[in-house]
């Protein structure tokens, strides 16, 4: 026999709230629908990606990470498909430092697309080429190698963008020629991002050798210890604070503007110099196809320099000298191809030589 099931309470109190619809309905009535709650935008991935520096603990990440949350950006994962290493504070600790990784052998067994698609990282922040500095690898093969990584970047997600380090110094007791092989690839390594760099997908160079010392800030004379964490981890943040500011929106998401992700470039000029100092200025101009509200540059002093005043915009100062500024109120929207130029008076010791900088800068995404 076929037996008849019970009606539930919640099956009652439904039928119940469908009668009283039906009797409100023919009086013009109607009962509101439940609001519900806008979905959550998906966090920011950004993947870490190196050698030992970056993974083996590579505790630069957890400083790196608190600072990113501390400051309000809080919609964001660090991705890979290594796990935490440690590190004795909370952290997203996920990454793909690999230690003792080539990136020559990454790119030559292409290892990187596997973990791109494990991971859909929409920034990579990359150290890598410590191991191939120190087995003599020429500049020529490591750029090709960073090349190929690139393009499989690009290839997972054509609007990647890149921060590439300047690598830290390296000065192990049993390589004395590591030293100034690390100041000779590094010297390489801008040339090629410019060659590298699209507005859709730009690559950032980030100063991580200027004013790290491996007497003071590694271990070994490699690995950094917790000074040099600080340190790189201060490099980082402003250029990847600005990168997750210009981050597009997801395609076809709400919001989605449908053009192509604002893109900058800043060139530095020395104004006039002094004992003890110099007169600086930058000037930022928006290479996208698309207006910009706001932008922020980035100044590495060279040769132990400082930003002591800065006009035309706001000055932000990190505890290794890195200057993060700003636009102005009335100097932020830049048309496609406008410039914008802040000024800056910059202390130096008295043997510092020619002032010079590395300067990046990165457009402010227009509200959705």
């Amino acid at each position: 026999m076929r037996r008849t099931p019970h009606s539930s309470p919640h099956l009652r109190v439904m039928s119940v709230l469908g009668l009283l619809a039906a009797l409100l309905l023919p009086l013009g009535m109607t009962l509101a629908p439940r609001a519900t709650a806008a979905p959550a935008a998906d966090p920011v991935r950004v993947m870490p990606l190196g050698d030992s520096i970056t993974g083996s603990p590579g505790c630069w990440r957890a400083v790196l990470w608190n600072r990113l949350v501390d400051s309000g950006y809080t919609n964001i994962d660090f991705v890979g498909t290594l796990p935490p290493q440690g590190c004795g504070q909370a952290h997203d600790g996920d990454n793909e430092g690999h230690g003792g990784e080539l990136v020559t052998n990454v790119a030559d067994q292409n290892l990187l697309p596997g973990r791109l698609a494990s991971t859909r990282p929409d920034i990579v922040v990359m150290h890598f080429g410590t191991n191939d500095v120190w087995s003599s690898i020429s500049p020529d093969r490591i750029l090709a190698a960073y090349t190929k990584l690139v393009a499989q970047m690009r290839a997972s997600n054509p609007d990647m963008r890149i921060l590439v380090a300047q690598l830290i110094p390296m000065n192990p007791s049993s390589c004395a020629a590591c030293a100034q092989r690390v100041v000779d690839f590094n010297a390489r390594i801008p040339g090629w991002a410019r060659a590298t760099g699209t507005d859709r997908s730009p690559v950032t160079v980030v100063d991580q050798w200027t004013g790290f010392s491996t007497a003071t800030d590694t271990y070994d004379g490699v690995h950094p210890d917790a000074s040099g964490d600080d340190k790189i981890a201060a490099r980082w943040f402003p250029p990847l604070a600005a990168a997750l500011d210009a981050v597009p929106p997801d395609p076809g998401g709400p919001g989605d503007p449908g053009g192509d992700p604002v893109a900058c470039t800043a060139r530095f000029r020395a104004v006039s110099t002094w004992q003890g100092g110099y007169q600086g200025e930058v000037t930022v101009t928006n290479t996208s196809a698309s207006a910009v509200p706001g932008w922020t540059a980035t100044v590495v002093p060279a040769n132990g320099a400082r930003l002591t005043q800065v006009w035309n915009g706001t000055l932000t100062t990190a505890a290794d000298g890195t200057a993060t500024v700003t636009n102005a109120a009335w100097n932020g929207t830049l048309a496609p191809g406008a410039s914008a130029t802040f000024g800056f008076v910059a202390s130096a010791p008295a043997t510092a030589g020619t002032p010079a900088a590395t300067v990046t800068c990165a457009g402010r995404a227009p509200a959705g």
